[in-house]
């Protein structure tokens, strides 16, 4: 064992809040961007202790901590983290220090608020994948939107209000909804408890509604076609870091919300909604897909990207087999690698020319080359190139859709073609042919620089990492994912056949109240 420190996850999920008061108390921008930078950096080392203390092969929860928070509801402060978690918290602390650093090289507009809301956001996205109970959990969750919500508002591009302010009104009618699912299940268990619901029985009435309202919400935050419109216009007016972390973590809380409550809370009912939900999941893979390939705006058609990328991590958690389940974990880790490095490029090219615009490039390979061949690598990653992390995680995921439904893998499938389009036919517009732009050439356009390829650098040796040694995370991630199955199908197996009608829902909310 390594070393160990208590109440480990309690110190990641709250040093950085720690941190965003501090940030707010210090005077100057040197040191409130050296401070924030310090936090994230001091807060991944510790989540690295969580990798360096697991006990592989156990299934359970690891680093629990349960204390009561309010008693006359049995709400408790329950943090821990399983297979299914590990790797979210990990990828969460590992993005936070690169958006951080680019922010400490380029913004300049209001550091001290800046620095504060992105620690405050990291705290919040940890939260979400610690907890272990429910009106926690939702705390979190609801938590994420407020500083993202001022990161775009303030920070933004030209149309930046619009973009917040359909952010948060989808995001919070989805959370408005959650509120709903959640004492829907209260009054039918009496618990808050996310393991313990995992093994109850409820009614079909209460599970129809409340994964309909589960369901919804975490849609939303996929975001799954057709919840997916207020993507494109958070992400192209989001500042850089905004967006990687909105790639990168925010998406997949979303995804996480699937796999941690609703197919698994609800069985009967995610069972019923499986192949509508798989269906909306492939629309979004071919959708997505084709809307990026038309796209003039390199950020524009990164964010739609996410719609299709985001389609098959949503297959493989309707899939609900072994192999559907964990490909949908490590591809959310790769997504968040994989689109949180194109954000990250497309905004060191933008602070170069001030303009992503596809058409305003080309011959970039001439005058910048190192730029445009790590470009490259994270471009195929992306695609999902074997060898590259990509590939590992959509592989996986079309096997498991395959012994699902044969037809969703199959058109699944297509969608990995049109990611190549589109990718290669960025990168040709982008970085081949002659330099026709005199702003593009070698005089004009600058390399990237030692603190760039410091941010470029980690998360490309990653995608060699995953796609190389996968099993170095799928050891960890297939016993949690097993047992979940199992949990599931024994709760599914015990579970009655015969339908309730919906309307008899609000009766049995009612009894339970009493």
């Amino acid at each position: 064992m390594a070393l160990s420190i208590p109440y480990l996850l309690t110190l990641i999920t709250f040093l950085p809040l720690l941190g965003a008061v501090i940030v707010t108390l210090v005077p100057g921008d040197g040191a409130k961007k050296w401070l924030a930078l310090a936090t994230t950096l001091v807060t991944f080392l510790l989540s690295l202790l969580l990798w360096a203390n697991w006990q592989d092969g156990y299934a359970g929860m690891q680093f629990v901590e349960d204390v009561v928070w309010f008693a006359p509801l049995g709400i408790r402060y329950a943090l821990g983290v399983d297979g299914i978690s590990l790797f979210l918290v990990l990828l969460t602390t590992f993005l936070m220090p690169i958006a951080v650093f680019y922010s400490v090289l380029y913004v300049e507009h209001r550091v001290g608020a800046y620095m504060a809301l992105m620690l405050l956001l990291e705290t919040a996205m940890i939260g979400v994948f610690v907890a272990l109970d429910l009106v926690l959990f939702f705390v979190f969750f609801e938590a994420s939107l407020i500083p993202m919500y001022f990161l775009i508002g303030e920070w933004g591009g030209k149309n930046r209000v619009y973009a917040a302010v359909k952010f948060f009104l989808y995001t919070f009618a989805g959370s408005a909804l959650m509120v709903a699912a959640i004492l829907i299940v209260y009054f039918s268990t009496g618990t808050f408890d996310i393991l313990a619901l995992q093994k109850a029985q409820m009614p079909l009435a209460v599970q129809t509604w409340a994964f309909l309202a589960f369901s919804l919400a975490f849609a939303v935050k996929t975001p799954l076609f057709p919840f997916h419109t207020w993507l494109p216009d958070a992400h192209v007016q989001a500042p850089t870091a905004g967006s990687i972390i909105l790639a990168g973590v925010l998406l997949k809380m979303g995804t996480y919300g699937f796999l941690r409550l609703a197919m698994p809370v609800f069985p009967q009912a995610a069972e019923q909604f499986g192949p509508l939900l798989a269906t909306l999941a492939v629309i979004g893979i071919l959708y997505g897909a084709l809307v990026a390939l038309m796209q003039k705006d390199i950020k524009s058609l990164v964010a739609y990207s996410s719609v299709a990328h985001l389609g098959y991590v949503m297959l493989g958690i309707v899939a609900m087999n072994a192999q559907g389940v964990s490909g949908s974990i490590l591809q959310m880790v790769n997504h968040g690698l994989s689109t949180g490095a194109l954000f990250l490029m497309v905004g060191l090219l933008y602070e170069r020319r001030h303009t992503r615009m596809l058409d305003e490039f080309g011959g970039l390979w001439a005058s910048v080359p190192v730029y445009t061949g790590l470009f490259l690598v994270v471009a195929m990653s992306s695609a999902g190139l074997p060898g590259l992390n990509g590939f590992v995680g959509e592989f996986t995921i079309l096997l498991g859709a395959y012994n699902y439904m044969p037809v969703f893998a199959v058109l699944a499938a297509a969608g990995v073609i049109l990611a190549a389009w589109y990718l290669l036919t960025a990168f040709r517009k982008m970085a081949q042919g002659e330099i026709t732009n005199p702003a593009n050439d070698r005089e004009h356009l600058k390399d990237l620089n030692g603190k760039e390829l410091a941010m470029v650098i980690p998360l490309i040796i990653l995608f060699f990492v995953i796609g190389l040694f996968p099993n170095l995370f799928f050891d960890k991630i297939n016993p949690s994912v097993e047992a979940m199955l199992e949990t599931r199908a024994a709760i599914l197996q015990q579970a009655t056949t015969a339908p309730m009608p919906a309307f008899e829902l609000a009766e049995i909310l009612a009894t339970e109240a009493q």
